[in-house]
């Protein structure tokens, strides 16, 4: 027989459950209308699964987990970019694309850079990738291609924005090469970069659901 504690009014008694109840719920809440105080909750705390369901529900979250990261470098493999899914952040490509569009990466050597492509690149001393359109080409007697980039809405081109001394991008700042986009649906990335304690409530909750739900 299982044991289930009871709050009643400020004190606690303990009472018998079976362990079907117990199966199923953490805990129960419902008012007692024997108690003769209007209002008043009686609460069991039903316990004798609890520390199975949540080393369970911890396994699953880990799963879930894994199988994100495995589908991200299985992404990865496929497209040949390391960041194969990039967020918009600022408005300097608009109208080709909007702060918070989502856009679809390849970067395959064998792919040749054609003026008017759009790329998303690295630069040193920068964390954040940029989203801009490749505006010249150079290339040089031995092969090797350098480019000139510019977003559709500035009204220069990046030299300003590249590290100091450096007057045209290589492949090898090449992040990868827009192939397609999903408009808008990147903004809630958006609002957790603007504002750190919406991105915290927002994994929270995201772990509170996979603890308890059930299914």
């Amino acid at each position: 027989m299982e044991y289930a504690h009871i709050e009643c009014l400020g004190g606690k008694i303990a009472r018998p459950v079976s362990r079907s109840d117990t199966s199923t719920k953490y805990f129960e809440c419902r008012r007692d209308f024997r108690l003769n105080v209007p209002g008043r909750f009686v609460c069991m705390f039903l316990f004798s699964n609890v520390y199975p369901y949540l080393y369970y529900q911890v396994l699953n979250f880990g799963m879930i987990v894994s199988s994100a990261l495995m589908i991200w470098k299985g992404l990865m493999v496929v497209t040949g970019s390391e960041s194969p899914i990039v967020v918009v952040l600022s408005g300097s490509m608009e109208p080709a694309f909007h702060r918070g569009d989502l856009l679809f990466l390849t970067n395959r050597v064998e792919d040749p850079i054609r003026v008017g492509e759009i790329v998303v690149f690295r630069i040193e001393g920068r964390e954040i990738p940029i989203v801009h359109r490749v505006l010249k080409i150079h290339e040089k007697e031995n092969g090797d291609i350098k480019f000139l980039t510019k977003g559709d809405n500035n009204a220069v081109d990046d030299r300003g924005l590249y590290k100091q001394g450096q007057h045209w991008l290589e492949k090898k700042d090449v992040v990868g090469r827009a192939r397609g986009f999903v408009p808008y649906i990147g903004i809630v990335t958006i609002l957790m970069n603007d504002y750190p304690k919406f991105k915290y409530a927002v994994l929270f909750l995201l772990g509170l659901f996979v603890l308890v739900h059930r299914e």
